[in-house]
């Protein structure tokens, strides 16, 4: 087969890009409408199936760990296109369970399959468009990107009218398959320098990155907010559909509103790039989640049970993660152009693995009622308000 690598200036290049971040998402948002079914099919309970998503997102997490220094030394596409492969078998894998403990399994193998597509888009893009162009690069890839997690849901929800809840794994077979084609065909190498593969090495390189206190601060900060977003798709079916009486074919309409909303916070990063350093839109976003999150909080005491109570704030905490999660990682990967893919590695271990804890902490209090979904969204928007804060003000004392 011919490959036509894109050249780097190329917005099909950001189309790939996009899209293979958009592996990790559609993982979740695909299968969320239809846990309630799968509960049910499964025969077990609301915690178990948070357990799927916490145990895909600790898949996701560790082999982070590995990813970035085996792209440092082996290269992109071939750690993309061996991890991308492995994604398939796994879905295909999760369409054949028949139990909710081999579900878990699958869905622990997808997450190591899952994590090298967002990874090392973000390493990509960091490569081919340097420390200045990235935070820019990345904020039209998280737009781009939007598109796939805007028709996920309502796709998904429109396949269970029909089909039973494995053809929605099925689908990210196909899709992750098309993946390995299009890498293959369409990405050239951008490593700029093959790193060693000696424990020594490896362990030096993190260690480098948890000395660092700008990295820290800005992967927990943008962690933080990350984890809001995991909490709220890990609850949202059974807070809309089973506590809130949703119908199932509209829970897609409603979960559109917080992609419209991760749309235009990430169409506005683009823009404020031009005329702001990145750690003043981080601190813009955070207040923004912060006040998202208060608001949420709020209408749970005013408007008990109430789906506008939940859904509009979640439109502006959508916005906030637009503003936020681009320019944090530009800011995380910009000191490090030699381990991009280490540095990138480690930011989506934390990451996930923040996600991860939280997710599972309110599958286990969640019952009947959301407020345990809204009060750690609360907290972790306000711890992510105190960390980035404290990002953007060390760096103008820094830079004064």
């Amino acid at each position: 087969m011919t490959r036509r690598h894109l050249d780097p200036e190329s917005p099909a290049l950001l189309a790939l890009l996009a899209a293979l971040v958009a592996l990790g998402p559609l993982t979740v948002d695909m299968y969320v409408p239809a846990m309630p079914a799968m509960k049910d099919s499964l025969g077990t309970d609301i915690s178990s199936m948070h357990l799927t998503l916490s145990f895909y997102l600790a898949g996701f997490a560790i082999f982070h760990l590995l990813c970035g220094p085996l792209a440092d030394r082996f290269g992109r596409r071939p750690v993309l296109i061996s991890g991308t492969a492995l994604f398939v078998a796994a879905s295909l894998g999760c369409a054949f369970s028949t139990t909710v403990e081999e579900l878990l399994v699958y869905r622990f193998v997808q997450g190591v399959g899952a994590c090298v597509g967002p990874t090392l888009a973000r390493t990509v893009a960091r490569d081919v468009f340097g420390p200045t162009r990235a935070a820019r690069a990345l904020s039209l890839i998280a737009m781009l990107m939007a598109l796939a997690p805007a028709i996920a849901p309502t796709l998904g929800a429109i396949m269970l009218l029909w089909l039973p809840w494995p053809i929605i794994f099925v689908f990210l077979a196909v899709y992750g398959s098309a993946m390995v084609l299009l890498i293959h065909v369409f990405l050239g190498e951008s490593v700029p320098m093959r790193q060693s593969l000696h424990p020594g090495i490896i362990l030096r390189n993190y260690r480098q990155l948890f000395r660092d206190p700008l990295y820290l601060r800005v992967t927990v900060g943008s962690a933080m907010i990350y984890a809001g977003l995991m909490t709220y798709l890990s609850s949202s079916s059974f807070v809309y559909i089973s506590m809130l009486g949703v119908p199932v074919q509209y829970f897609g309409f409603i979960f559109l509103t917080s992609v419209i909303g991760y749309m235009a916070g990430s169409g506005l990063s683009a823009r404020l790039t031009r005329a702001h350093e990145p750690e003043y839109i981080v601190l813009a976003g955070s207040l923004l989640a912060a006040g998202a999150g208060s608001a949420m909080l709020l209408g749970a005491f005013l408007f008990p049970m109430s789906v506008a109570a939940i859904l509009a704030p979640m439109v502006f905490y959508s916005t906030a993660m637009g503003l936020v999660l681009p320019n944090a990682m530009a800011i995380a990967l910009r000191p490090f152009p030699y381990i991009a893919g280490t540095a990138s590695a480690m930011l989506g271990f934390i990451q996930m693995g923040v996600s991860g804890a939280a997710s599972a902490i309110v599958g286990a209090l969640l019952a009947d009622r959301p407020e345990p979904m809204i009060y750690m969204m609360f907290l972790i928007a306000l711890i992510a308000l105190a960390l980035n804060a404290n990002l953007y003000f060390s760096t103008r004392e820094t830079t004064q």
